[in-house]
């Protein structure tokens, strides 16, 4: 398969590829250092990415930004960083990347734990991450050409525990191989609006 991985220079991006890298071929994609640039927050610059990649038979998108901080300190503007990167970038890479899939394509959005476990100062995380969740399984009764959609919704992964565990306390984290195992669950798998909880 011909697999789009927006976001592959992260830790999750480079599991996935270490997984999938023998068996596929992989257009890698980020903000910056991959061989494809794209800024998730412009439509321009997904849809040119696109047009430049051409047809596919998978896109992942494991990228996004969101605002961490006390919701007693946070304005509006700050929320509304996570929602115009990290979900309506995903939402985005779907509404474009749906019409540069071959017929039975898939499209794999990543959100995380704090959907369902919220963590003090995540109030815009938990928001973003539900809302991916949401929309996968509405967009799963939509797509067309037998198109699927699924997000993988992982914990803290154990390689990031140094950066992200002080604001997870209690939390188990998991190798990150086994976040990349429920991505490759989603693209080569036949399910479409699941959430892959990987916790």
């Amino acid at each position: 398969m011909k697999i789009l991985i927006i976001g592959a220079t992260g830790t999750i991006g480079q599991a996935i590829r270490a997984k999938m890298q023998d068996q596929h071929e992989l257009i890698l994609a980020s903000k910056n250092n991959s061989e494809h640039q794209v800024d998730i927050t412009s439509s321009k610059s997904i849809k040119a990415l696109f047009d430049r990649v051409g047809k596919l038979d998978a896109i992942v998108s494991v990228t996004g930004n969101l605002h961490f901080g006390p919701i007693s300190e946070m304005n509006a503007e700050q929320f509304r960083m996570g929602l115009n990167d990290k979900l309506l970038g995903q939402v985005d890479i779907t509404l474009i990347g749906q019409h540069y899939l071959n017929l039975g394509g898939s499209i794999t959005l990543t959100s995380g734990i704090v959907s369902d476990e919220p963590i003090l100062g995540g109030a815009n995380a938990t928001t973003v991450n539900a809302a991916i969740d949401g929309f996968v399984k509405a967009a799963a009764i939509e797509l067309k050409n037998n198109i699927r959609i699924n997000s993988v919704n992982p914990t803290m992964v154990e390689e990031s525990r140094e950066i992200y565990g002080p604001f997870f306390p209690g939390y188990e984290a998991v190798p990150v191989a086994e976040v990349a195992n429920a991505f490759v669950r989603s693209i080569e798998g036949p399910q479409t609006g699941r959430v892959y909880r990987v916790w």
